[in-house]
């Protein structure tokens, strides 16, 4: 596909649902026509977006295969309702969560932020604190991203901090997966959740059948009032944890955006409605958990539910 320009991407995304379907399904017919049926996977996480994406491309091909990363602490709803597909293969990593942790630091702000932070404290990175702190490489050209006056007390915190919690749990095992198939995916991730996303669909369109970067992602002008009216039209099974007061999924522990959070906050819910997992990720991590509490109140992340207290 050609680059898209900016203000393409915002008539795109203004287009009624029927020619974004549309859109879609030229975009997944003419990616397999390339690769093939069994050159492909389907990425699916069990959340709202990819379970439209599933349908949409199963509507098409019934026999493409989904492709679920379970990294360990996903909420068990979202296994569960993964386990009512068919044709869907699930990897899991080879490290422990705890483990994790402790190799690659605790995800915080944001991926961008926190890998400058582990990259200035590692000093694993030349030039890490120019980068960071000047937004200039080494030859002078300004960087994408640099570490914002606002985190740069978390130089100072006394755990860990990085972004490779993603690629260790997740990426590798899909990783080892598509070195072993040779398959490539289609992914349900739209241009209006992050920036880093918008700025991979102006420079690839719905798809790039590039080697390694191949991918298709047949969703990219689709927003969450999109998703929603799909999944009400086609009176679609979804998994239970969005009517439970979530509107993400993922990685149960992961603190990327959570000081954007409204009250009450994911970890304030999560105390409400999984109260053992809450207690676990809370726990020191010297005595068996994930150590979350020291992390949220150096940042001054509320965590309790405090209307609780009051139950």
């Amino acid at each position: 596909m050609a680059k898209v320009e900016k203000q393409e991407l915002y008539r795109l995304q203004a287009l009624p649902l029927d020619e974004k379907i549309a859109i879609a399904q030229k975009a997944i017919r003419e990616f397999v026509e390339h690769f093939g049926v069994d050159g492909i996977y389907i990425s699916f996480s069990g959340g709202k977006d990819s379970t439209v994406l599933i349908h949409l491309c199963r509507q098409l091909y019934p026999d493409l295969v989904g492709l679920y990363s379970d990294t360990g602490l996903e909420f068990p709803e979202i296994r569960d309702f993964v386990q009512t597909f068919d044709n869907i293969t699930i990897v899991t990593p080879k490290m422990h969560h705890r483990e994790m942790l402790k190799k690659c630091g605790y995800p915080v702000v944001s991926k961008e932020q926190a890998e400058w932070i582990y990259r200035i404290r590692s000093g694993t990175s030349s030039g890490a604190i120019q980068k960071a702190f000047y937004g200039l490489n080494l030859d002078g050209t300004p960087t994408r991203f640099k570490l914002s006056e606002q985190w740069k007390y978390l130089l100072n915190a006394p755990f860990n901090i990085g972004s490779g919690c993603c690629k260790e749990m997740k990426l590798k095992p899909i990783a080892e997966y598509v070195k072993k198939t040779g398959r490539v995916p289609i992914m349900g991730t739209t241009a209006s959740e992050s920036a880093l996303r918008a700025q991979k669909f102006l420079q690839y369109g719905f798809y790039n059948l590039e080697g390694k970067k191949a991918q298709c992602t047949p969703m990219s002008i689709w927003t969450d009032d999109d998703v929603w009216e799909y999944i009400r039209r086609f009176n679609l099974p979804y998994c239970k944890i969005y009517d439970m007061g979530y509107d993400r999924t993922g990685c149960v522990f992961c603190m990327f955006g959570a000081h954007l959070d409204k009250e009450p906050n994911r970890f304030q819910k999560l105390q409400r409605t999984h109260p053992d997992l809450w207690r676990y990720c809370m726990k020191p991590y010297d005595d068996g958990g994930l150590g979350l509490r020291e992390v949220l109140e150096f940042m001054g992340i509320p965590y309790e539910n405090y209307l609780l207290e009051e139950e």
